[in-house]
């Protein structure tokens, strides 16, 4: 995974509620375990019309919007449990998902993958939403290490909580097994002590 600290980018906003992992990558493309290629597809309901034209309304296809950071409504990644979600998200480019709340299997999997879900206030999700959408231009700066999000420029601002553990992961780009791994010399300085 990409090592996380900071980020400054502009965002899309996707002002629906419930949007659940089949909306974000529909079930029949799930043919694959490898994780790249599912980009194309996120959202593919959505952002394509039945003759696979592109949705001129869908904010994906709007070219005023662009960025590494996806502010959605509340409760993002509801539904199954897939991983693919997540894969099709960071596949697609985004770096961070901005809502009020997340389905917790969809956080996991998204921290897994070196995505990073920001729950903010449904206060602050409101005014950030509306912020963007009167004013595409908007930049957003994220800190991991502080954990706050900001509009750059701005007082407005809110702090995130993250699992410190999967921070961790994050700054080192680190999935679990990467994280082990860092811990080598370790736990085999434990293991010979054990042995005698």
């Amino acid at each position: 995974m990409e090592k996380f600290t900071t980020l400054s980018s502009r965002a899309i906003p996707l002002a629906i509620e419930n949007v659940d992992t089949d909306q974000i990558i529909p079930a029949r493309f799930l043919k694959s375990i490898n994780k790249n290629g599912f980009g194309k597809n996120v959202f593919r309901d959505w952002r394509y019309n039945k003759d696979h034209t592109k949705n001129s309304t869908f904010i994906l296809n709007n070219p005023t919007y662009s960025g590494d950071i996806l502010v959605a409504g509340n409760n993002f990644g509801c539904g199954s449990s897939r991983e693919h979600a997540a894969w099709a998200l960071t596949d697609y480019g985004f770096k961070v998902i901005v809502s009020s709340f997340f389905a917790d299997i969809f956080k996991e999997n998204a921290l897994n993958n070196g995505l990073l879900p920001i729950q903010v206030t449904p206060e602050f999700l409101k005014a950030l939403l509306s912020r963007i959408e009167e004013n595409p231009e908007t930049q957003l700066g994220v800190n991991l290490l502080e954990q706050t999000i900001t509009v750059e420029g701005t007082s407005f601002k809110e702090d995130f909580n993250i699992n410190s553990y999967k921070k961790r992961c994050l700054i080192n780009g680190y999935d679990d097994i990467g994280f082990l791994l860092s811990k080598k010399n370790k736990i085999m300085a434990f293991e010979r002590q054990k042995a005698y």
